[in-house]
């Protein structure tokens, strides 16, 4: 089987784009682990599929792979690739498009530069529609991670569309990303695992950020990471409406007006190459 695809990355956030319209796409786990590996294959963050509308009043469905071969909900960096990638290859030139994921419909919209923005959604924060195993909703959470050499930590938690679990710090260049967020990834208070933003505040509508994502580990940037840890501030008093957040691969700028709003995201999306891959059936 050949596929065309294009490699694409939202702030360093890499992806493959697969048009699954006019071409057709039968992807098992060991294709996606293969295109995923960057010496052998291609390499991605995400794989992104661009497959025909399931429902009236959208415009296309999209599918999101993490380099692992799980499919995910959302992905905040995939979704203005998307909307770039659609528009490139002449598949839609309309400059709002209605998009359905496997957590409901997402809209996005061509704005001037070459910037998307984003409607994420809602944040949810009731426990189970995040999944977090507790008794009771918070505003924080304390994880024991005694076992793993780390001790007790709060974070704040709620769903983008996917589980995020954020931890605030004092510097994130010096912040244990890597122990920490595996730790709390598997901890078994998010069944399904979860993506860990580390968060620093620089001032009220001004944060850096590093995530450690499901699937894929760190990435340089994370959009949904990026929208979970501006609400989680907001909710904390230590934000404003309005915030940038500097990732390693870039900034993004996110909007939330508070409870039953939705999370504006806007940033850049950027094409890198065009190719065929041969893949064994």
């Amino acid at each position: 089987m050949k596929l065309n695809f294009t490699k694409m990355h939202g702030l360093g956030n890499d992806f493959v784009v697969i048009d699954a319209i006019n071409q057709s796409v039968k992807l098992s786990k060991e294709h996606i682990l293969f295109m995923a590996d960057r010496h052998f294959g291609i390499g991605f963050d995400q794989l992104l599929l661009v497959e025909k509308p399931r429902q009236a009043e959208t415009d296309f469905y999209y599918r999101i792979y993490n380099a692992d071969a799980s499919e995910v909900e959302q992905c905040g960096n995939g979704a203005r690739c998307f909307a770039r990638f659609v528009r490139q290859q002449g598949l839609s030139h309309a400059n709002i498009l209605q998009v359905g994921t496997a957590n409901g419909v997402i809209t996005l919209y061509h704005e001037k530069n070459n910037l998307v923005r984003v409607n994420m959604g809602e944040p949810q924060f009731n426990p189970a529609n995040i999944p977090l195993l507790v008794d009771q909703q918070a505003l924080q959470y304390t994880l024991d991670l005694t076992k793993q050499g780390i001790g007790l930590i709060q974070i704040s938690a709620l769903s983008m569309g996917n589980p995020h679990a954020i931890v605030t710090v004092d510097d994130i260049k010096t912040a244990p990303v890597k122990k920490w967020g595996k730790a709390i990834q598997q901890h078994s208070a998010f069944p399904q695992g979860v993506n860990v933003g580390f968060m620093s505040i620089e001032s009220t509508n001004k944060i850096n950020l590093r995530v450690y994502e499901r699937g894929s580990g760190e990435t340089l940037a994370c959009g949904s990471g990026a929208c979970a840890a501006v609400v989680a501030g907001i909710q904390l008093d230590n934000l404003i409406q309005q915030a940038k957040v500097t990732l390693a691969g870039g900034e993004l700028w996110i909007q939330w007006d508070g409870l039953g709003s939705p999370v504006w995201m806007t940033g850049s999306a950027d094409f890198v190459y065009t190719g065929t891959i041969k893949l064994m059936n």
